[in-house]
């Protein structure tokens, strides 16, 4: 099976190496070293520059690659969405899709995707920073946020970075098997399936600090109160101003409702004692808001897929 994947200039280098060395290792455990066979394309022929500053060779350019390209990614570039994607390139990417039998992403990949109206009308993901962007750009996407990577029928799209791995492991156990999977998991030291999303709390609640004073002190109050009453009244009021303009206000500097910011947060620190301390799931709900162990389990399962237990025993 040919796997290609399509890099772009300042392309993450991870994005690329890290899906090769997971279908190599499956090949590898399941002793067919010939399973795959790889290619690196790029728009033109010669070395091509990642955002690390190391030059890596493309095998081949989008006019010379292979006819028989059974998997084809694309690669995610911090630049890639002020690239100038030219029309050869757009339409490339349509015909080859229409005879790879699967076509994905890896993090911002998906904007290339998108960009030639392959991804119109499906669920995607993407990088948890760009997820927004892609939405408002290309309104016939459904886009999920939360997830490592998403199969909707035969196109694949996978979160940031790292998670071009996890959307491989998934790839290689649907061509070699679970148990093949779950050697080549244990032997690059990944999960299998990885629990709890894309939900990394801290990096969501760092982007969604507000720049208005008044809002950034209620956010401040509620990192470090995070066991006191917060619903929106309270804050509306800490921050003098009405329910209403309040939750306008809060939702416009931060793209979420103040409900969602608290829960994200306290989430955020019940994680972090999870994953830290031994105290039992009583102190934890307590110290970090939600009351009860019941009240932190369905958040947990709500965000993150995962119960507070299984959690600790993974994380901790």
């Amino acid at each position: 099976m040919r796997v290609a994947v399509l890099l772009f200039p300042g392309f993450q280098m991870l994005d690329v190496m890290g899906p090769i060395d997971v279908f190599s290792e499956g090949a590898r455990q399941a002793g067919r070293p010939d399973a795959y066979s790889f290619e690196l394309i790029a728009m033109e022929s010669g070395p091509i520059t990642a955002s690390n500053g190391l030059p890596l060779l493309p095998t081949c350019t989008i006019d010379t690659a292979p006819a028989d390209i059974d998997t084809l990614l694309v690669a995610g570039s911090p630049s890639i969405e002020s690239l100038d994607m030219t029309q050869r390139l757009l339409d490339w990417l349509q015909q080859r899709a229409a005879c790879v039998r699967r076509l994905g992403s890896v993090c911002t990949g998906a904007f290339a995707l998108a960009r030639a109206g392959l991804l119109d009308g499906r669920r995607v993901t993407t990088h948890w920073n760009s997820s927004e962007r892609l939405a408002r750009r290309y309104p016939l996407i459904r886009v999920e946020q939360d997830q490592i990577y998403i199969r909707d029928g035969s196109v694949y799209t996978s979160a940031g970075v790292s998670a071009g791995m996890d959307l491989a492991l998934a790839l290689v156990e649907e061509d070699l098997g679970r148990e093949v999977a779950m050697k080549a998991a244990r032997e690059l030291v990944m999960f299998l399936k990885r629990p709890g999303g894309q939900s990394q709390f801290s990096a969501h609640l760092a982007a969604q600090t507000s720049e208005r004073d008044s809002i950034r002190d209620v956010q401040a109050w509620v990192l470090e109160n995070l066991n006191q009453d917060l619903h929106v009244e309270q804050l509306a009021a800490r921050a003098g101003m009405s329910v209403r303009t309040f939750t306008r206000q809060f939702k416009q500097d931060t793209g979420v409702t103040p409900a969602d910011f608290v829960e994200g947060a306290r989430i955020d620190a019940a994680r972090r004692l999870l994953e830290d301390t031994a105290n039992p799931l009583k102190r934890v709900a307590a110290w970090s808001g939600f009351g009860g162990p019941n009240g932190l389990r369905r958040a947990f399962m709500r965000r993150l897929g995962i119960s507070p237990v299984d959690y600790r025993s993974r994380f901790q």
